[in-house]
């Protein structure tokens, strides 16, 4: 996988930067840059190819995932995570993940499948349209939801789903609301004041 690291402050989280579907690993840089300084950054290239757009898995079609392949893709980016781990020296502990979309969408499938490993997501605009054979206990998870209103990639029930998803299984959970599919100043202001709390 093609991915960036930048080391940061050993105090410092470390945020695993997940981006949208046609981004890559620089795309999430300035957000991160913005919401901490001195974290450190692992960001990572999705390596599967939709019409020339890098993602992190297949899907059939809009909103329609091939659940194999996104089994299969979230083991080998939680594989090559703690490869990143172990080379790099920082713990899974003080991971962030800060997903956009499609990169949100992956972070979900790693905290429902490694809650063991993996305790703090930003998710901006997500949509996880998948019935679960596990039934994992998020209750050591935290997590910002960013959602769109009226965001014409993700209808408002799927949203809602993300948020059922996580509640149901423990996890403490804090809504933002925007109005479409974009990333938005306001979002980052919200994610600071997520951060900061996360940190007291």
């Amino acid at each position: 996988m093609h991915s960036i690291f930048k080391k940061g402050h050993p105090e410092a989280p470390v945020f695993v930067l997940l981006h949208g579907t046609g981004g890559d690993e620089t795309s999430l840089l300035p957000i991160a840059q913005e919401l901490n300084k001195q974290a450190t950054v692992l960001s990572i290239r999705g390596d599967v190819s939709e019409n020339r757009m890098n993602r992190y898995f297949k899907r059939l079609a809009e909103g329609h995932y091939d659940l194999e392949d996104l089994e299969k893709r979230g083991e080998a980016l939680h594989k090559f995570i703690q490869q990143a781990a172990n080379e790099h020296q920082f713990s899974l502990d003080k991971i962030i993940f800060i997903g956009y979309s499609n990169g949100a969408n992956i972070a979900i499938q790693l905290l429902l499948t490694h809650p063991d490993s993996y305790h703090q997501a930003v998710l901006y605009h997500p949509m996880f349209p998948v019935e679960l054979t596990n039934q994992p206990d998020l209750t050591d998870t935290s997590v910002l939801l960013s959602l769109g209103e009226h965001d014409p990639i993700v209808p408002l029930p799927e949203s809602m789903r993300v948020i059922q998803l996580f509640q149901n299984h423990g996890a403490t959970v804090q809504e933002v609301w925007t109005q479409s599919h974009q990333l938005t100043y306001q979002e980052i202001k919200e994610t600071q004041t997520w951060l900061a709390h996360l940190s007291s």
